[in-house]
């Protein structure tokens, strides 16, 4: 049976960021568990015909200087650029976002294509994380950062059980490709006046990360919950019928794909970086509806699934210490 000192359960930004935070401070024996085939979560790019497009997160804003700093490398190491807004620019990888999550990703070791079953916190032994194969993996400790539905879905067999209960809005993303150019304006990216029930609208040729004109449209929050029992193909219908709004003259949509988030944004947060929990705290809950209590945002995004990830490492280390 594999052992490993500390499993982390989910490979979007907060997961990454808790692996690099321990590894920077000696703990190597570590290991990032993904259910998808890629690391990343929402910091998501797919390919679309010839072209690309992110269908997650589209940018990023900085307000910590933790955040900052690192941003200050990442431009220089040419992984991010800014790509529009004041006065908080939003930055964007020059790749596509995924691209980013790989970069920082790293060496770090992870098992993808890889669902977890349920994590057991035995009193007197190791958390045993069970897989789906029916594979268990024994360790000291375990942060998760799967949103928090799905978490406590995982944690069934933890004594003291205290997770904050966080309520998460779906967002459906309609992603097409234009044979032609499209209407929307450099630098690629709109979200005013919109039409009802649209959150954003994204050309990622203007965008600069697809050779071809790729469009990726976000629905609100609300117009998702409305339809989420649709059929994939009536939902990307009536989201095409948006897109087709921002074709210029004489082009046409040549294709199309839906994306659904279940788990988009969380309607409500909680003002601490994470949750520690189990038998001796050694199961931490983190992610991006944790906030620092000195967030002035409010709401989840890019930056506080960053930060929350590097709280739960740093809190991890100390542990390790029996701080």
């Amino acid at each position: 049976m594999e052992t490993k000192e500390v499993i982390i359960i989910g490979g979007g930004l907060s997961g990454i960021m808790t692996a690099r935070t321990l590894m920077k401070k000696g703990v190597e024996d570590i290991l990032i568990v993904e259910k998808s085939r890629i690391v990343g979560g929402r910091l998501a790019t797919r390919r679309i015909g010839d072209g690309k497009a992110d269908h997650g997160a589209q940018f990023f804003t900085v307000r910590s200087r933790e955040l900052q700093e690192e941003v200050e490398k990442w431009l220089e190491a040419g992984w991010v650029k800014r790509w529009f807004g004041s006065p908080y620019p939003r930055y964007t990888s020059t790749d596509g976002m995924n691209s980013l999550a790989k970069q920082l990703a790293g060496t770090i070791p992870v098992k993808l294509n890889t669902r977890v079953s349920s994590i057991r916190d035995g009193r007197d032994g190791p958390l045993e994380v069970e897989l789906e194969t029916g594979e268990k993996i024994l360790t000291r400790h375990c942060v998760v950062t799967a949103p928090v539905p799905q978490a406590l879905q995982l944690l069934t067999g933890t004594s003291r059980l205290r997770a904050p209960s966080i309520s998460f809005a779906p967002c459906f993303v309609g992603m097409f490709t234009f044979d032609g150019a499209s209407r929307i304006p450099s630098p690629g990216h709109l979200d005013e006046e919109l039409p009802d029930g649209v959150e954003r609208v994204v050309d990622h040729y203007k965008k600069s990360i697809s050779s071809t004109v790729t469009v990726s449209v976000y629905m609100t929050g609300d117009w998702s919950k409305r339809n989420e029992r649709l059929e994939d193909d009536d939902i990307l219908g009536e989201i095409q019928k948006v897109a087709e709004n921002y074709l210029e003259r004489g082009s046409a949509v040549t294709g199309a794909q839906l994306k659904r988030w279940k788990y988009a944004e969380a309607e409500t947060v909680v003002r601490t970086p994470f949750v520690e929990m189990g038998e001796e705290g050694r199961i931490i809950l983190c992610g991006d509806a944790f906030l620092r209590e000195n967030d002035e945002a409010g709401r989840t995004r890019f930056e506080s699934a960053y930060l929350s990830g590097i709280s739960a490492g740093k809190r991890l280390a100390e542990k390790r210490k029996g701080i």
